[in-house]
């Protein structure tokens, strides 16, 4: 059992705090200007078609040149673009995860994450206010600034994991990591409010106010941010992982030594073990990819990111098409999704700190997430309920999502075989994410494809075959924890 959060927590320094603060709130700033796509996708949906499809559209400008302007002859075509854009950000933000987590392990980690969130930025208000601006409406620019986007997005997720890592050991880490984690959540509600507030000028504006307030958070990092305890002359204490127990079946529990990719490494456990080495050497892709439990991981982390995605890019237009509510009155609803996100992080975290194993609390989790999901899909035309059903909701789905995505891949990037080259933890993060994110990208495109066809009920139909698809992957890794938990139980009653 490990100790106590509060007694975790006491060892920390302000040094721990400030890099907490600094890198939480960089996920936040980008979560809010990727949030705001999410919730400007029917005024962007009105803008791209012609006049007779929008209302509103002669009031403000001349037939003429509305008609030279659109982009699609109706609402349904610009639906499934908008789909499409989701799937590019995906996909090149995948192909970006698995480059930059190498990068990360291999250069400085505070220039790649500042680099990912003013260059992201930048290209942000090109595409949401400029284009706008300047009246200039193109497939294919938006097509190339999206992919661009997603690639300078993908360099911040791995660097923040990574320096996180760097300032917390393994000891409490569900509960700081799940806590921590709520960064993406956080920055959904603030996107979502930051949004709404200045729709009524036009979503361009909308995209203005996000990527600015991101820019000068990433200046803010670029100044403040330290990556290491080492940066400080602190004691590494705080880095080494010494609860070999916490995520056992995710490494040998049998044999005194581990081969990891021809070379040999005593276990931690054996008091004679071999000094590390002074300049751990980062790993190679391959060699991240093939650790134990990367690949589980990843395959899960695509079925539920897809579903997690899902309600991130297309909940405000599903509460506003579905229920006619308006598109400010949907934004301000969607947040309750990232509360129930937040809270399920926090909890299911601190819970496999507990206990000692993660699994276990995912699949539970997962399974509760199912039935949660079939729920909201036939909630009534009521806020209130429609609120709570969604915060439910976003409890089981959000909490393993975090989980796998935070603490998780921060145990698998640490974890024992890896003695002696540690430095992989941006690596396995990028892979662990990236692999999410491919699942994901392919995932947004169906859900406009199946909501097209068959309605937004089929839609939650596949939303509960791919969360049931998550649990079939960690079914491995929970057999083992379960088994690893029994072997402790029966060592206690042994030693009683």
């Amino acid at each position: 059992m490990p100790p106590s959060c509060c007694g975790c927590l006491s060892q920390y320094t302000h040094h721990h705090l400030v890099a907490f603060l600094l890198t939480f709130f960089s996920y936040v700033l980008l979560h809010a200007s990727r949030k705001t796509f999410s919730n400007v996708k029917v005024s962007i949906s009105a803008q791209w078609t012609p006049s007779v499809q929008n209302g509103s559209a002669p009031v403000f400008s001349p037939g003429e040149t509305w008609e030279e302007n659109h982009l699609f002859a109706d609402e349904k075509q610009a639906t499934l673009f908008l789909g499409a854009l989701d799937s590019i950000f995906l996909f090149s933000y995948a192909v970006g995860l698995y480059l930059s987590g190498v990068i990360g392990d291999r250069g400085n980690l505070r220039y790649v994450l500042c680099v990912g969130l003013c260059g992201s930025a930048a290209v942000e208000f090109v595409f949401g206010t400029l284009t706008e601006w300047l009246h200039i409406y193109n497939i294919y620019l938006y097509c190339g600034l999206w992919v661009l986007n997603g690639l300078l997005q993908s360099a911040v997720w791995p660097c923040v994991v990574a320096v996180m890592g760097n300032w917390f050991g393994k000891t409490g880490r569900g509960f700081v990591f799940g806590l921590w984690s709520a960064c993406a959540s956080v920055g959904n509600i603030l996107g979502a409010f930051l949004a709404s507030s200045v729709l009524k000028y036009g979503y361009e504006y909308a995209f203005l106010v996000t990527s600015v307030v991101q820019f000068g958070g990433g200046v803010v990092v670029f100044f403040g941010l330290l990556t290491s305890p080492k940066e400080v002359g602190l004691s590494l204490e705080l880095e080494v992982e010494t609860d070999t127990d916490s995520h056992r079946p995710l490494m040998s529990d049998e044999e005194d030594e581990v081969e990891v990719y021809g070379r040999r490494y005593q276990s931690a456990q054996q008091p004679d073990s071999e000094p590390l080495a002074e300049s751990p050497q980062a790993i190679g892709f391959c060699q991240a990819f093939c650790l134990p439990g990367v690949l589980p991981y990843s395959l899960a982390y695509a079925c539920l990111k897809l579903v997690n995605y899902s309600f991130f890019f297309w909940l405000p237009f599903y509460l506003s098409n579905n229920y006619g509510w308006k598109e400010a009155e949907a934004d301000r609803l969607s947040v309750w999704y990232d509360v129930g996100g937040i809270i399920g992080g926090t909890v299911q975290g601190l819970i496999s700190d507990f206990m000692g194993k993660r699994a276990p609390v995912l699949a539970t989790s997962l399974l509760l997430a199912m039935g949660a999901l079939v729920g909201y899909s036939r909630s009534p035309n009521d806020q209130v309920i429609n609120a709570v059903l969604l915060a439910t909701t976003g409890f089981f789905i959000g909490g393993p999502s975090n989980m796998i995505s935070s603490a998780i891949s921060a145990d698998l990037g640490r974890q024992e075989a890896l003695r002696g080259s540690q430095e992989a933890l941006a690596t396995v993060t990028g892979i662990v994410d990236g692999t999410g994110s491919v699942g994901a990208a392919g995932g947004q495109y169906l859900v406009s494809l199946i909501e097209s066809k068959l309605g937004w009920m089929c839609v939650f139909y596949f939303f509960v075959v791919m969360t049931g698809g998550s649990i079939v992957f960690i079914i491995p890794l929970l057999f083992k924890e379960v088994q690893a938990m029994w072997r402790d139980r029966q060592a206690l009653r042994r030693q009683l």
